[in-house]
């Protein structure tokens, strides 16, 4: 690893004081396990939670690379990571991506890989939360590229402060803070850190995105707004999804199987569009429970539109969405039940 210079000579480094400021949610955890990669912003973040962590009832504190396999300098950058961890107290894993990699889709393939890895290790050493780098600058090139793929507006939320991986919390306390700041910081405290060529290849998207920014940040639209787009979508994300699940409550029937659930869709109808979907959506994910992706929110918008419109008209109607059946009766009830092995997709059905 070589030290280089900031990105922007003007941002100042985050001090201690600011850090225990982003980091104070963490002190009631059993164990952290930090992801380190060995660039400048994993690098800031292990610095300035190894000084956080000396503190009186801190948790333990864990650091972890992983090696995916991709480029040959990977093992030697992980061998450095440790030795810099050692420098600074805390153990280090490195852990490696074995088997096949996948032809296409390669950084979506990695990146689901790394964090199975990181759960595991984190389990493995009694850790509650892995503690991510991502910064401000992540956050803007995520809404970017959600926007870009028709995302709603639950996708625009951009990346949680804290999710879930299984039994283990990922917990991301620099998404306020600009990378520029991060490498200001590692740099200011002497540490080395590399660069990974990809971060740099224009075949990934989040590259493209990444080479736009300035454009866009002479327009208005920089990180920093785009980063508050996403605090006022999560705002409104989490006062629909309470008004949502709110409503399913109240119009779901008792009459239902274990193979789904009923609506009384007629009065569904009655709230406002934005609930409807919300609604249905609720159903689906509870009668068949799958991974959220692109183009999803399309076919419910479709799906909602002939189900309303359905019911206008008092006719039935058939469809099949995301791995279930929804039957809209003369009556009004909407039953959604999940479909048999052989016909699970997404597709439109009319009876």
């Amino acid at each position: 690893m070589s030290a280089v210079r900031p990105l922007d000579v003007s941002a100042t480094p985050v001090s201690p004081v600011e850090a225990g400021v982003v980091f104070d949610g963490l002190a009631g955890e059993s164990g952290l396990l930090v992801a380190i990669s060995g660039g400048p912003d994993s690098v800031a973040l292990l610095a300035l939670l190894a000084d956080w962590a000396r503190g009186p009832g801190r948790p333990p504190l864990h650091a972890a690379t992983v090696d995916h396999g991709l480029r040959p300098e990977a093992a030697a950058e992980a061998e450095r990571v440790a030795e810099l961890c050692a420098r600074l107290g805390v153990p280090h894993a490195t852990l490696r991506w074995a088997g096949p990699k996948p032809a296409t889709g390669i950084q979506d393939a990695a990146r689901r890989a790394r964090y199975d890895l990181l759960a595991e290790e984190a389990l493995r050493q009694g850790c509650a939360a892995v503690v991510t780098a991502h910064t401000l600058d992540d956050q803007a090139e995520t809404l970017l590229m959600r926007l870009a793929h028709g995302s709603g507006p639950s996708g625009l939320t951009g990346m949680q402060p804290r999710s879930r991986r299984g039994e283990v919390l990922i917990v991301r306390p620099l998404l306020s803070i600009e990378k520029a700041r991060l490498v200001a910081t590692a740099e200011a405290r002497g540490l080395p850190f590399a660069r990974d060529p990809s971060n740099a290849d224009p075949r990934f998207e989040r590259v493209r995105w990444r080479g736009l920014a300035p454009l866009l940040a002479a327009q208005g639209l920089d990180a920093a707004r785009l980063g508050l787009l996403a605090a006022r979508m999560t705002r409104q994300e989490e006062a629909l999804s309470r008004r949502a699940a709110d409503v399913l409550a109240a119009r779901r029937s008792p009459k239902g199987d274990d193979n789904g659930l009923r609506l009384d869709f007629r009065r569904l109808a009655e709230e406002p569009a934005e609930i409807v979907l919300r609604v249905l959506a609720l159903a689906l994910h509870e009668v068949a429970p799958v991974v959220e992706s692109y183009g999803r929110l399309e076919r419910l918008e479709a799906c909602g539109t002939g189900l309303l419109a359905a019911q206008r008209d008092g006719s039935a109607m058939r469809r099949t969405l995301s791995g279930c059946i929804l039957t809209l009766g003369r009556d009004g009830v909407l039953a959604v039940r999940q479909e048999g092995q052989r016909r699970r997709g997404v597709h439109p059905a009319t009876s």
